[in-house]
């Protein structure tokens, strides 16, 4: 529980970690929920990850949880993320981190100004979950990050929550130039499979490349304008790329649901995509295995790599090839709508101001290496 300052900053070779006894850092205690993060109260007013690695976190939060003692998670309900924060007026900056092995989200902020960038998800939920989450009362910028198997999605982009009364204001969020791999295999149903926006927050979601994930973009309403609906209609979801390998799901639900592929799941009508306002200039593979939209990474099977895999090798390099098409058909970012919120001003955090990362014209987190 942080009710004060946190500053953690290791470097490449030297990174900080916080984890469990290395006898318990076990390929079968992945989902374990072994701790319970690191969960900033609405008296944290600062905290910084530059070069860290968080792990086993998403503990179930019971009655005596310091975060249930202090009402910011319900015991029962919830289990306790990688990083929360819970204080409108905070800032927080995550970068250069890898946050992995967790029962929960990697990152639950429901207040504050955030910049997250430059940082690894992997092996994020078990039976639900994303790596990044965003709720009511956040200002957040979201670009080049790596997120592989997220449980269900690599980004939730939600208003709840919005006070206005209360100062709990509407959540906003530019979403760009990440790299989501394998999104939604692992949850039950359709709740999500890539990105999932809702409940009235302002996006900007774009130049994002979403590899064998398993649906595209959603939102549960377009047109209506409200904290129990869909996303500000002010929002911006396009330019994002989609590609699918030829590998297939055998769960029952896929078979039964006609989603063994990403493609189908890409191309299946669905009641949460809204083409004729979403991903109007995306770009999507034209079949499962289609070779014109092989990213052409420099080291990722991307056929073969089992859709509902959450095990990250260390060797995958996600930069890509000369000719790959996601270099291609992505948006400056010259809109005045996706521009970030903190490439100019930045946000300062321990006295070191930290600017988010100007969008790439490309799609993903890397362009040629």
């Amino acid at each position: 529980m942080v009710a004060g300052n946190l500053y953690s900053k290791g470097t490449a070779t030297n990174p900080v970690l916080f984890s469990v006894a290395p006898g318990k850092r076990t390929s079968a205690n992945i989902f374990a929920g072994l701790w319970g993060g690191i969960v900033g109260t609405s008296d944290c007013g600062e905290m910084l990850f530059d070069h860290v690695i968080i792990e086993y976190t998403g503990a179930p939060v019971v009655a005596d949880s310091p975060s249930a003692v202090a009402g910011i998670y319900t015991a029962g309900d919830d289990a306790t993320p990688h990083i929360t924060t819970n204080n409108v007026n905070g800032k927080y900056v995550l970068i250069n981190s890898e946050l992995r092995y967790g029962a929960s989200d990697a990152t639950y902020f429901m207040g504050g100004s955030v910049i997250v960038a430059n940082n690894l998800f992997h092996a994020n939920g078990y039976t639900g979950a994303e790596a990044v989450n965003v709720k009511a009362g956040c200002k957040a910028d979201v670009a080049f990050n790596v997120m592989y198997s997220p449980n269900t999605n690599g980004l939730k982009l939600s208003s709840s929550g919005q006070d206005d009364a209360a100062d709990r204001f509407q959540a906003q969020i530019k979403a760009y130039n990440n790299t989501i791999i394998n999104a939604g295999w692992r949850r039950d149903g359709e709740k999500g499979g890539s990105a999932y926006i809702e409940k009235a927050a302002l996006v900007s979601m774009f130049n994002n490349l979403i590899v064998n994930c398993k649906f595209k973009a959603m939102t549960p309403k377009w047109g209506t304008v409200s904290i129990s609906d869909g996303c500000d209609t002010n929002s911006v979801i396009d330019y994002n790329f989609y590609a699918s390998g030829s590998q297939q799901s055998t769960l029952p639900q896929d078979i039964a649901g006609g989603t063994t592929t990403a493609f189908l799941g890409y191309t299946k009508s669905n009641k949460n995509v809204y083409p004729q306002y979403v991903d109007v200039n995306s770009l999507v593979s034209a079949s499962a295995g289609d070779a014109a939209k092989d990213p052409k990474f420099v080291n990722y099977p991307f056929n073969t790599d089992p859709l509902t895999s959450y095990t990250y090798n260390s060797s995958w390099n996600f930069h890509v090839q000369s000719g790959s098409p996601v270099l291609n058909g992505a948006n400056n970012g010259s809109d005045a709508k996706m521009a970030p919120l903190f490439s100019s001003t930045g946000i300062t955090v321990g006295g070191t101001n930290y600017k988010t990362p100007v969008p790439a014209n490309h799609f993903g987190a890397y362009g040629i290496n």
